[in-house]
Formats: C-alpha cells, structure tokens, sequence
C-alpha cells in the first residue's frame, strides 16, 4: 500500500440500486481490506434497509435484497475519500434521486476519487460534475444516460474511462473491471491481481475493451 493510497470508502444508495454495481466493486475491496485496512461506509436518506427493487413501478415476479446504511446523506463521514455511485432502475426516479444528485454535487468537491458504475453516470452528470469530462455507462441506456449530461464527453466505446480524479464504467459488471483498474492504480498492480486470483476472476486489463458497445 501506498502513503497516499485511500482508505475511506462511501457507496451512495438509492431504492432500485443494481446489486453487482455495488457488490463487485465491494467483493474487491472486502479482500483488498484483508490486507489494506479500509473504511466503509453506506449511505441513504434514512437508515431504512435499501432494497435493489424500485419503490416506484416494481417488476411484478422480481425479487431483490435490501441493504441497511451507516449513514445519511446528511450525517456522512466528512472525511470521504472515494465515493462510488452504482445505477439500476431507480435512476430513472429523479426525485428519489434527487437527494443522491445533491449530495454528489456538495460532497464531489472534497472527495478524492468519484466512481460511477453503469447508469450511476447519469446521477453525476446530473449533480453537473462530469461537465467537460469524459465518461461512459451502459450502453443499453446510453441515449437516456446522455441525455442527463450535453455537456459531458461521452464515450461508447469504453469498458471504463479515468478522467483526472473521476471513473466511469460500463454497464453493471464492468464496474468490476473498473475497480480492479483502480485498485492497480492506487495500491499497485501486484495488489490486484492478487485480488483477482483470489476472486478467481479473469480481468478485463483494457479500458477500450467493450464487447457491448454496439448496443449503444
């Protein structure tokens, strides 16, 4: 580990967040905390378990799992490092969202490192923190993503892009091959590609490796 490697970590939840957007980035950091001790920390509007189905238009059939946060968005540690903002369907709420978009404008300018994950780029484009930045997200929603953020420098043909202090990546798993690339950029590349082995996970290593980008 680095001296200047992060060690405090937030994930901005909202109801009908995508479940591996959250939980492949936070599998990676579970086994890098093993041997790099890390803070997490998980943050909503109340306390209330955060459910991965949508409050508004759930899927009839569709089963999903809640998750209880540590914080609220108006109680969250001050000393964030790296915030990672996930998609899933209810990013198309905006104002469920909305408190989520406030808080990534407020909190962006103190933050070291923003990560989004598949259609979380659109709640960043929308707190205006990807203006005259480059970006990506889903490609399947890349229309209705770009259409959040004209003034963003959207990329299709991208897994993940690193803009300075900001990384976007693709839809849902890709926001795996992106923290594994940031992981190999903060605490070294040995760092995570034990990580991975440990994962027993087969990394994509190339940013412009997106086998979806024709779907956009």
């Amino acid at each position: 580990m680095l001296s200047s490697s992060p060690t405090k970590y937030a994930v901005a939840l909202f109801s009908g967040f995508q479940a591996l957007d959250v939980f492949g980035p936070l599998d990676a950091l579970n086994i890098l905390s093993a041997s790099t001790p890390l803070e997490l920390h998980l943050l909503s509007t109340t306390l209330a378990p955060v459910s991965t189905t949508p409050v508004k238009d759930p899927i009839a059939g569709a089963i999903g799992q809640c998750v209880v946060p540590t914080h609220t968005y108006q109680d969250a540690p001050k000393d964030i490092e790296v915030l990672l903002v996930p998609g899933g369907q209810g990013t198309r709420n905006p104002e469920l969202t909305q408190p989520v978009v406030d808080f990534i404008a407020s909190t962006f300018p103190k933050v070291r490192y923003l990560l989004t994950v598949c259609t979380g780029s659109a709640l960043a484009a929308r707190a205006g923190v990807l203006d005259g930045r480059n970006a990506t997200s889903n490609k399947l929603a890349f229309d209705w993503i770009t259409s959040n953020g004209p003034n963003v420098k959207w990329i299709r043909h991208a897994r993940w892009v690193q803009d300075g202090n900001i990384w976007t990546s693709s839809g849902v798993s890709a926001g795996i091959d992106m923290i594994y690339a940031f992981i190999a950029d903060q605490y070294g590349q040995e760092v995570a590609d034990s990580v991975a082995t440990s994962s027993e996970y087969s990394r994509n290593t190339d940013s412009t490796n997106d086998p979806f980008s024709g779907l956009a």
